[in-house]
């Protein structure tokens, strides 16, 4: 006959759906490096404490040590959105939990942008005649509009000339 054991912890606390990994994972996604640290090229740790009530909602966060340039105003609102889950106990105790936590801010790396170039296809292709030709299209795949003052004439056709030696 085996008993039943009781649970050891009295008071629940709370859990950020998904675990650990979720928890980054939602910082990671959510962050949005402020402008005034991007020029500054500000990098480092916030380290914050927040209050999470009774419902699982993030109520209260300071700042205990900052970076600046608008990085702990940013990691207070990550941190603002976070909601957790607690778990149910024997009793419904409206109970307030601290944590601390750290964002740590890394400029990012300027990315190369390439151009895919297409492959050629042989139009005409003569076993006779030494030429090849050759037919180049580009399609480019995002538009972006720029505000402007006067209409302008471009037109999105290119033309690629290859001479074969």
């Amino acid at each position: 006959m085996s008993k039943e054991r009781k649970d050891r912890s009295f008071i629940k606390k709370p859990v950020y759906p998904g675990g650990t990994a979720a928890y980054k994972k939602f910082i990671a996604e959510n962050l949005k490096y402020p402008a005034a640290a991007l020029k500054n090229k500000t990098e480092g740790t916030v380290q914050l404490q927040y209050t999470i009530n009774h419902l699982g909602k993030v109520i209260d966060s300071k700042v205990i040590k900052g970076i600046g340039d608008g990085c702990d105003e940013e990691a207070k609102r990550i941190v603002s959105l976070l909601e957790f889950e607690i778990p149910k106990g024997p009793r419904k105790l409206r109970v307030q939990f601290k944590r601390k936590t750290q964002i740590t801010f890394i400029v990012p790396k300027a990315q190369k942008v390439t151009i895919p170039v297409p492959k050629p296809t042989a139009i005409a292709q003569n076993p006779a005649s030494s030429k090849k030709s050759y037919v180049y299209s580009y399609v480019p795949t995002k538009k972006v509009k720029k505000p402007e003052t006067k209409p302008s004439k471009k037109s999105n056709s290119y033309t690629i000339v290859i001479k074969q030696k």
